[in-house]
């Protein structure tokens, strides 16, 4: 144990007391080593008063907070997380994993004082917190946090062309637990970023979970072709595919932590296959919440060109099973585009099903292909829908100086519940997220057009399909960048939606397709 430097002391102290002289805790001990892996600087603190200095379980009760910044040199250690000490309240900043022992230092007024937190000690070892995950992600492609120098960042990014591989067998083999991660979610230890996850019905907001695993999956990847010699990646990896997403749970606990696992699972010549799976933690054991599998492909440091990524070598029966399914999932998806029905023709079946829906809604009293009767417990599809605008702005853009697709699936997220909710008149639970092509990237400063349509009910579920373009103001030409397709649970049963054009017929059958290929997983 080594003695509170008086500077640190200032600096946790500073502006506490409203003393113009600020106190020096030379009378007290405060051994601090912050972890040099992490970004651990802040502090997250509470006041203690003398009278309860001996009393350690009353820091669990409410109290102001503050977040101090030390400036003092990280130093190897080993993890613990804490909740920290202190005085008033002060601007508030996301509480990290740091190490620091438990004692205490006294200034005017009260006791400061550290409550080590032994059970949390081996659970948040070497993890990684999702604050971080971003972080890492500038650091991999040197990317500024300033917009105003992202221009110079991306001219910085040519000179890493040559050292991308001119073959993909110039490239070292990677096996799956090489590309390995976890990564917290700290709801529960860390209550002050609760609030951006936080929806109206006291749970997790999903879309804010879609936007974590866009950006989990994505350095996934970076880990799976990471080159010890090179500082900065070559690549630019970016998410093509959302293929599947499916939950286990229709409510994610707000105060409950999150802990993210994933890897990739199948790798192709430029592009990379990754499985990641959230848990929540309850009574002591995490609890799978839901699966997710997406695509991911590279390119070349302008993201102009694909790019050649390290072969995938599995290593044990179980993992060859794996990377197996990675490669009929890319022949499956390669067999339902080219069934698409904007390709194809519907199958008899399904011609059969349209004429039957038709047949249905004619009006018996005239002798009209044109009168039409909405059958009872149903709604027009084109009453089944709704439209947003979002303007791209900076603060939104990813580390390539693009729109962050994570952000693209939270708006069409969003937008699709409220279409569920507006179409159903309760609350719709999501139940799966299927097929999202990432067709086109979307420019900072974009004008993005959202269409939400209901395309297909059963009983109590709701087919949601979100289709999104940006409208280019010189040319006023639209064009799509996204198609997202989103299955609900209602919690009551829902009208049938009816289609009444040829074109409002296609979507239901794509709807029923989506849907009946969700039932299938689940």
């Amino acid at each position: 144990m080594w003695k509170l430097p008086s500077f640190l002391a200032r600096t946790l102290t500073s502006g506490t007391n409203g003393l113009p002289l600020l106190p020096d805790m030379a009378e007290g001990h405060l051994p601090i080593h912050v972890n040099n892996g992490l970004d651990s600087r802040f502090f997250r603190a509470f006041y203690v008063s003398k009278a309860e200095k001996e009393d350690e379980p009353s820091l669990n009760r409410d109290r102001e907070s503050a977040v101090y910044s030390p400036s003092i040199p990280a130093q190897s250690a080993r993890y613990w997380k804490i909740e920290v000490l202190c005085s008033r309240s002060y601007d508030s900043v996301s509480a990290n994993t740091v190490l620091i022992n438990a004692c205490y230092g006294i200034f005017t007024g009260g006791v400061l004082l550290c409550c080590l937190l032994p059970a949390e000690i081996d659970k948040h070892k070497s993890q990684t917190v999702f604050p971080q995950v971003r972080s890492r992600l500038r650091d991999i492609v040197g990317a500024s946090t300033n917009w105003r120098d992202h221009v110079q960042a991306m001219q910085e990014r040519k000179a890493l062309h040559t050292l991308l591989a001119k073959r993909q067998e110039d490239l070292p083999p990677r096996r799956m637990k090489d590309s390995y991660l976890e990564v917290i979610l700290p709801l529960g230890s860390q209550p002050q970023i609760r609030e951006k996850y936080l929806n109206v019905y006291n749970s997790v907001r999903f879309g804010r979970i879609l936007e974590d695993l866009d950006s989990l999956g994505v350095l996934i990847c970076y880990t799976h072709t990471k080159q010890e010699t090179q500082p900065r990646s070559p690549l630019s990896i970016v998410t093509a595919l959302v293929d599947k997403i499916n939950l286990r749970k229709k409510v994610v606990l707000p105060d409950c932590d999150i802990k993210f696992t994933g890897n990739v699972s199948w790798v192709g010549k430029t592009s990379m296959e990754v499985k990641m799976h959230m848990l929540q933690l309850h009574d002591g054991d995490y609890c799978p919440v839901l699966d997710a599998t997406f695509v991911m492909v590279a390119r070349d440091p302008e993201n102009k060109r694909p790019a050649f990524v390290n072969p995938l070598i599995p290593e044990s029966p179980e993992e060859e099973e794996i990377f197996k399914q990675g490669e009929m999932n890319k022949l499956k998806r390669i067999d339902f585009s080219t069934a698409s029905l904007l390709k194809m023709a519907p199958t008899a079946e399904e011609r059969n099903i349209v004429h039957d829906i038709f047949l249905n809604t004619l009006d018996t009293r005239t002798v009209s292909f044109r009168s039409r009767i909405l059958p009872p417990n149903s709604v027009w599809m084109e009453d089944a829908k709704l439209k947003g605008l979002q303007i791209c702005h900076p603060q939104e853009r990813n580390i390539f100086n693009r729109i962050f697709g994570g952000f693209l699936m939270r708006k069409a997220f969003e937008l699709g519940w409220a279409t569920a909710c507006s179409c159903g008149g309760s609350r719709p639970f999501i139940v799966s997220v299927d097929d999202i092509m990432f067709q086109r990237p979307v420019e900072v400063g974009s004008l993005l057009l959202l269409s939400g349509q209901v395309c297909y009910t059963e009983k109590n579920y709701i087919q949601v399909r979100v289709h999104s373009e940006v409208y280019d103001a010189d040319t006023r030409e639209h064009h799509t960048t996204n198609i997202f397709h989103f299955t609900f649970m209602s919690e009551n049963e829902v009208p049938r939606v009816v289609p009444k054009t040829y074109g409002e017929s296609m979507l239901y059958l794509d709807g029923k397709r989506h849907f009946a290929a969700t039932m299938k997983e689940i």
